[in-house]
């Protein structure tokens, strides 16, 4: 299958596990099982990277320090788009410029995703309006006033209405383990989630 790319916003005062999750599953992907194939990045369905607004170190809650891959404009065409969570999430809602990127990167990208309070950067760029979706719990009132078209899920692990959107912070791990199902296959996300030695929600929750 072709690589993809898969671009994870990162931004102070991000929520370190909504992007260190996602990055983990996508990263450690691979179309053939077993632990020799993680050695290499022969078999990986994802190149994965990450993108700040302007570049230089950003430093995320609880004070880990990361230096993103791309800025906004370095960044390369974006297939699978990750739209983390965290404090930060809530001055950028005034960020036209950060909201405009958003909603250009998801127009262009095969799959959108959120994280957490991710959520609400989507729904204010306009990707959730008219669709099931959910965030971390304490954020749910508000992702609902962001956009009164959205129909918000306050008991799911993650969402997939076209935009996938999860829950709060572990629930990135979920929802990226059902990407990889969507994307790669069932046998992979679950040789994924072995590896990574989780027992993931992604099966049970696509079976219903």
């Amino acid at each position: 299958m072709k690589r993809l790319t898969a671009g994870i916003l990162i931004f102070p005062d991000v929520d370190v596990l909504d992007f260190t999750g996602p990055f983990e599953v996508l990263s450690r992907a691979r179309t053939v099982p077993g632990i020799e194939s993680r050695r290499s990045d022969e078999h990986a369905p994802f190149h994965v990277c990450t993108v700040s607004q302007a570049g230089g170190p950003v430093r995320a809650t609880g004070g880990l320090t990361v230096v993103p891959d791309h800025t906004f404009a370095t960044a390369p065409t974006i297939d699978v788009l990750v739209v983390p969570g965290g404090f930060g999430t809530r001055p950028l809602l005034e960020d036209a410029e950060l909201i405009d990127w958003i909603a250009r990167a998801a127009g262009e990208a095969q799959f959108v995703t959120s994280v957490c309070t991710g959520a609400l950067l989507l729904a204010k760029s306009g990707v959730l309006r008219g669709r099931r979706a959910t965030t971390h719990y304490g954020a749910l009132a508000l992702l609902k006033e962001l956009d009164p078209t959205i129909t918000v899920e306050r008991d799911e692990r993650f969402v997939d209405d076209g935009v996938i959107t999860s829950a709060g912070v572990s629930a990135g791990l979920d929802m990226a383990l059902h990407l990889v199902e969507r994307i790669a296959g069932p046998d992979v996300g679950k040789d994924t989630a072995k590896f990574m030695d989780y027992r993931s929600a992604a099966s049970t929750q696509r079976d219903r």
